[in-house]
């Protein structure tokens, strides 16, 4: 099943709350993301149903193999596309943006190319 940006957006934000918590819930995902308690359930019940996230007894969210693959995935684009746009003279707020709308279109092709091009400069 090819997850929807939304679909790696959530993914991508249980990864981040659990690095910095441990634990995460609905509520956390809420908080974080802005969206309403109804969106985030829905996107949770699409997410557990497709095998990507797992939700215990009391309600904590757990990335499935496939979700955390999905998530890392999505977080390093993140986290190099803002830095990559900083570094060409983006300002901070621009590029976070820009680079969360990017991180879920680029594919891996181009995403490794850009890469590997940045580690070429990087390391002179």
């Amino acid at each position: 099943m090819r997850l929807q940006e939304s679909g790696e957006m959530y993914l991508e934000t249980i990864y981040i709350l659990s690095k910095k918590s441990g634990v995460v819930r609905s509520i956390d995902v809420v908080e974080y993301m802005g969206f309403s308690k109804p969106s985030v359930s829905r996107a949770v019940g699409i997410l557990k149903n497709g095998g990507y996230v797992l939700m215990d007894k009391d309600g904590y969210l757990t990335l499935t193999d496939d979700g955390l693959e999905v998530a890392k995935k999505i977080y390093e684009r993140h986290t190099f596309l803002t830095d990559f746009l900083i570094r060409l003279g983006v300002s901070n707020e621009t590029a976070v943006e820009d680079a969360c709308k990017m991180e879920h279109d680029i594919s891996d092709e181009t995403f490794e190319a850009l890469k590997r091009h940045v580690s070429k400069f990087s390391e002179k």
